[in-house]
């Protein structure tokens, strides 16, 4: 069964020319909206992604405008609206050492150096100067960890398991 990724939505149509405005969901909007690259739009419960071919891409606001060949008419496009365009895995950069893609941290084990299981990493939040990852731990409890080189001390994505040194007051 194929992967899918998330690379944006599409929210509206902009004009009348076929241009809809997408929120992003990726951090590599130049290369995923760049002209001819493929992008797959799923619509509600479809599990036939529709192909898209990127005519145009620019930036308006905070949102990505993009066209597709062969849907120039606002009348075509409306009906993609809500849509969720996706890449497939096989499309995923190779990324540079100690950079990670968010799939392959959530759901990771997240153990402090002293091997004291905290819980697994259910979400990411991006507040800003660096990543805040959320570990759900026994009982429910949420655990805030920030992603940095002072408390995260080793990341084994294949194994799904990350060592943590946590700073003090970070875990009460």
């Amino acid at each position: 069964m194929e992967r899918w990724f998330n690379v944006g939505k599409i929210v509206n149509t902009h004009g009348i020319k076929g241009e809809v405005r997408v929120i992003s969901k990726t951090d590599f909007a130049e290369k995923r909206y760049k002209i001819g690259n493929p992008l797959y739009l799923f619509i509600g419960n479809e599990s036939n992604p529709l192909q898209l071919v990127v005519k145009s891409h620019r930036t308006h606001k905070s949102f990505d405008l993009l066209t597709f060949e062969g849907f120039e008419d606002l009348n075509v496009v409306e009906r993609m609206k809500g849509g969720i365009l996706k890449i497939p895995e096989n499309m995923l950069d190779e990324l540079e050492e100690n950079e990670f893609y968010f799939h392959e941290i959530i759901g990771c084990a997240v153990y402090t150096m002293d091997g004291e299981e905290l819980g697994k990493i259910i979400e990411i939040l991006t507040p800003g100067a660096n990543d805040v990852w959320v570990i759900k731990g026994a009982g429910g409890k949420e655990i805030l960890i920030p992603y940095i080189e002072d408390v995260v001390k080793k990341i084994d994505v294949k194994d799904k398991v990350i060592l943590i040194d946590p700073i003090e007051g970070l875990l009460s």
